[in-house]
């Protein structure tokens, strides 16, 4: 059986190609460029090492703009912020591996609630249920 190739991406910030599971993939939402750990949201992405070195690099030579192909050229301005604070954030001790989706961005978007989710396994039970059950008919 052969074996499936890896694709191989070149990262913005220090121009060394290397496979997409050592890059992190970036698009631009709302003006703002975000990380794409899973590599599954719209548009088009540009590849980067999750270094702090690739990341300023890539802001010096303004790579983002150009890289993702913003109308304006490398003038137009992009915020990093949620960018930075991805990259800055995964070189922190203890945190997952850079590139790789840890526990936490696996996690949905819908907030944690008390109660867990009745399935059709589970029955769910109200007061109303109760009082029905206990009156003698």
């Amino acid at each position: 059986m052969a074996e499936t190739s890896v694709p191989v991406r070149t990262c913005v910030g220090c121009r060394e190609r290397a496979p997409v599971t050592d890059l992190l993939r970036v698009v631009l939402r709302a003006g703002a460029l975000v990380p794409d750990p899973r590599r599954r949201l719209p548009g088009r992405g540009a590849s980067l090492h999750p270094t702090p070195e690739c990341l300023r690099a890539a802001e010096r030579r303004r790579a983002f703009p150009r890289a993702l192909r913003l109308s304006g050229g490398s003038s137009a301005p992009v915020e990093a912020g949620p960018l930075r604070a991805h990259v800055l954030g995964a070189t922190a001790p203890g945190e997952a591996p850079p590139g790789r989706a840890n526990a936490h961005e696996r996690q949905t978007a819908v907030p944690p609630t008390d109660r867990q989710p009745a399935g059709p396994h589970v029955e769910s039970r109200t007061s109303s249920d109760e009082s029905a059950v206990k009156s003698p008919r």
